[in-house]
């Protein structure tokens, strides 16, 4: 009873921070890292993932979860004495498109614990900061949320020009020494200042070669999202609607995810002047936007006198292409649809899984493939997008059709008799689960 109620204090001292952190946008925090008890590693703990990715030990959520308040005391007692050292992180390539990879860095259970308890106490604080323009990783927000706010600045009409920026290896590039200063304005904690700069000053194990990088934060790591919204937050957001809007002569808007971003202008002077320094912007901070990828492109309502066909520019946001079309009441509206990239990609994962995975039991065979569908049916399911969703779910049948007949020479499926099969094992329907152009 009593470490419930020690427990219980503690996480209302979390609550107090944010409602401090509320209301003096400017104070500092001194003391923070005593937050970090036992209870909060073991919130973290349960916040993983069942099948979280095991790091370089090999230890399993499940495994660590055996005498776990022993773990826990004896990770607290080695994080108060300052003898907790953070373990290599273990990367894999995760494919992307036209062949090339993404890094993604692994950390321990122990390590994925300590993040999960520091990011607590940190979006408590920067969660009171962070402004409306931000959606990425933040609670109660989606990239559903950003394209909806994308379609309500469109629907107003007051969106002539659009900005579509990219940075290049953003999670590779943050500089440390910068985004350790950024921290220092709101926390005054050495303690937790450093357990942050041992979870950002790690090695990193690829294959057999154990190399230290001096810059970024590791992607797929727990704490690197909140590190990324706290750089941009001060890198493009708080400069953008404090310095750079208010010199606007028409309405802008930035809308980001992550590192994903875009700027809506309705003037076209104020759209050039900004795409003239936004990359000046980011170089100060040791980014650059990506040269083909950052453009600015006009994107207005076609006129009304313009009563066929779809309008003349298109620009993607978030795995969709955003493009102009008449309704069947014959008004220009926006619509979207899943990236051309972004299709492809998810109809040959299917198709290799299946290759990869085909001897084992159908059962399971389904069980995954439905997790797989419903997923992407669950983010590229949204108004109006319905067709690039149901290709593939079709091509999804295609290949489990194909991979089932070559798991025997003596028989084979007809088309008729897959069908019937698929009514014991049916795969999911293609329908809008994001709704995202209402008003």
């Amino acid at each position: 009873m009593a470490e419930a109620s020690t427990s219980g204090n503690l996480y209302t001292k979390l609550l107090e921070v944010a409602d401090r952190a509320k209301r003096d946008p400017g104070g500092r925090f001194f003391s923070l890292a005593y937050l970090v008890d036992e209870a909060a590693l073991e919130r973290a703990y349960h916040r993983l993932r069942k099948d979280a990715a095991v790091g370089v030990d090999g230890v399993t959520k499940t495994e660590y979860g055996r005498d776990l308040p022993e773990r826990l005391r004896d990770l607290h007692g080695r994080m108060k004495g300052g003898t907790y050292r953070h373990q290599a992180i273990r990367r894999v390539e995760i494919p992307k498109e036209k062949g090339k990879t993404r890094p993604i860095g692994i950390s321990t259970i122990e390590d994925k614990v300590v993040q999960g308890a520091i990011r607590e106490v940190l979006e408590a604080i920067y969660e009171q900061d962070f402004l409306e323009c931000s959606y990425g990783f933040r609670p109660g927000l989606s990239a559903h949320d950003a394209i909806r706010a994308l379609n309500r600045e469109v629907y107003e009409g007051e969106v002539n020009w659009v900005l579509e920026a990219d940075i290049m290896s953003f999670f590779d590039k943050v500089v440390r020494t910068r985004l350790m200063e950024m921290l220092r304005e709101r926390i005054a904690d050495g303690r937790m200042l450093r357990l942050v700069g041992k979870c950002l000053h790690v090695g990193v194990l690829s294959g057999e070669e154990l190399f230290y990088p001096e810059e970024g934060t590791v992607q797929g790591s727990i704490l690197s999202p909140l590190l990324a919204n706290i750089y941009l937050h001060h890198v493009l957001d708080a400069w953008f609607e404090r310095e750079v809007n208010p010199r606007m002569r028409g309405k802008a808007r930035l809308i980001r995810y992550a590192d994903d971003f875009i700027l809506l202008f309705s003037d076209e002077t104020d759209a050039r002047r900004v795409m003239g320094v936004l990359g000046k912007r980011m170089e100060r901070y040791g980014l650059t936007l990506h040269p083909d990828k950052t453009r600015l492109l006009p994107f207005g309502k076609p006129p009304r006198a313009k009563r066929e066909g779809k309008g003349p520019s298109t620009f993607d946001f978030l795995g969709f292409t955003m493009y102009w079309k008449r309704t069947r009441a014959g008004r220009w509206e926006m619509a979207c649809k899943t990236r051309r990239a972004r299709m492809a990609r998810a109809i040959k994962a299917v198709s290799e899984w299946g290759r990869r995975y085909r001897n084992l039991p159908v059962r399971e065979q389904h069980a995954a493939l439905t997790s797989r569908l419903q997923g992407h049916i669950n983010y590229f399911g949204v108004n109006g997008n319905l067709p690039c969703v149901a290709e593939v779910v079709h091509q999804a049948k295609k290949a489990w059709f194909k991979w089932l007949n070559r798991r025997s020479q003596r028989t084979s499926f007809t088309w008729e008799r897959f069908n019937n099969y698929l009514k014991h094992f049916p795969l999911p329907l293609p329908r809008v689960t994001a709704p995202i152009w209402g008003r």
